[in-house]
């Protein structure tokens, strides 16, 4: 599973997921991606599962890029305790999704693969997710 190394901070608050993802919303390194329509957070177990669909139905063709990173502990007591006696321990980590971000690109396969890879990747996850390609456009700010 995916996460951080070490981090400055055992436990973090919660937050908030409004408004649109500014950065990592165009597809960059592949030629399809799979793009967030709604905001959630993506645990590094589906992250994980969701790369094994792809890579499965691909048959290990193709390159895929996972574009999110899971950084953000969620913490849970245990079960049965009585309230108060502090912030329970951190159990997994979730990547925070804002609509737009890019979760995963794919590359080296046909349209109607990556297609279809993205699709059983995007049942994985537990936010909304469309199919988007690599635009076409010049790099230097469409001048």
């Amino acid at each position: 599973m995916l996460m951080p190394k070490r981090v400055k901070y055992r436990r973090v608050q919660r937050g908030r997921m409004k408004g649109k993802a500014t950065r990592g919303n165009f597809v960059s390194n592949g030629e399809y991606g799979l793009q967030a329509t709604e905001p959630c957070w993506i645990t590094s177990n589906q992250i994980e599962a969701a790369r094994i669909a792809m890579t499965r139905y691909t048959k290990r063709g193709g390159k895929v890029w996972i574009k999110i990173f899971p950084d953000k502990p969620v913490t849970q007591k245990p079960a049965e305790t009585r309230m108060g006696s502090g912030k329970g321990s951190p159990e997994y980590w979730v990547a925070v999704v804002k609509p737009g971000r890019v979760l995963f690109e794919i590359a080296g396969v046909t349209e109607d693969i990556a297609r279809e890879a993205l699709r059983l990747a995007s049942h994985k996850l537990p936010c909304k997710s469309k199919f988007v390609k690599r635009e076409a456009v010049s790099e230097n700010g469409g001048e």
